[in-house]
């Protein structure tokens, strides 16, 4: 059985379990106390160097260590659903929008929540190393979020997917970041119309609570 080192409240593992569920790619999972530090603790290290959740340890042994791996490996075993897009035109729009996505979405919302919370003292960034808060980069982030979420709703107007004309890796990675941002006490309300019916539409899907 495959097995995925997970953390239940944590946003990037949840990234690969709706991943895996859209495929139908059967999964047992095992949780990882990022709160209790397990992640950095010897046993855990020798499934997973980098620290970090997901990882991904399939029937021969094999750990993939991160979302980047585990999503190209998932498309390639199973093509149906096409989670990277369908025509070349369809895989670049996918490739861009979670770029995007990651990059001034997810780690904006991380940049401001892990350089204010109390709990991400000396853990402003994931991995082994212990790195203090920075204040200023907390501000950042939140400046970055707010100014990437108006950008989606704008985007949305009109489309019922982030990328193509089907649910693809842009979306899965949209919902994570749209929820995650709680954490920044941010949900799109009426000032995001479009981004807030389009979660409220993603919520129909099964993988979603997986």
């Amino acid at each position: 059985m495959i097995t995925l080192f997970d953390h239940a409240m944590a946003p990037s593992p949840r990234r690969a379990r709706i991943l895996l569920a859209e495929k139908g790619i059967p999964f047992e999972r095992v949780q990882i106390d990022l709160v209790a530090g397990e992640h950095l603790g010897d046993a855990f290290r020798t499934i997973n160097p980098q620290c970090t959740v997901p990882a991904l340890r399939l029937e021969d042994g094999t750990v993939l260590q991160d979302n980047a791996a585990i999503t190209a490996w998932a498309e390639a075993v199973q093509p149906e659903p096409p989670l990277l897009g369908r025509s070349p035109l369809e895989k670049a729009a996918v490739a861009s929008w979670n770029a995007r996505l990651e990059f001034e979405g997810l780690l904006a919302v991380a940049e401001a929540f892990r350089n204010a919370s109390p709990a991400m003292k000396d853990r402003a960034l994931t991995g082994q190393a212990n790195v203090a808060q920075i204040p200023e980069l907390a501000a950042r982030g939140l400046e970055r979020a707010h100014r990437f979420f108006r950008e989606l709703d704008s985007h949305l107007a009109g489309r019922a997917f982030v990328a193509t004309d089907h649910f693809s890796l842009a979306d899965i990675t949209a919902i994570v970041v749209v929820d995650f941002a709680r954490v920044i006490r941010f949900k799109p309300g009426d000032e995001h119309p479009h981004l807030r019916d389009w979660r409220a539409a993603q919520a129909a899907r099964p993988s979603v609570n997986a």
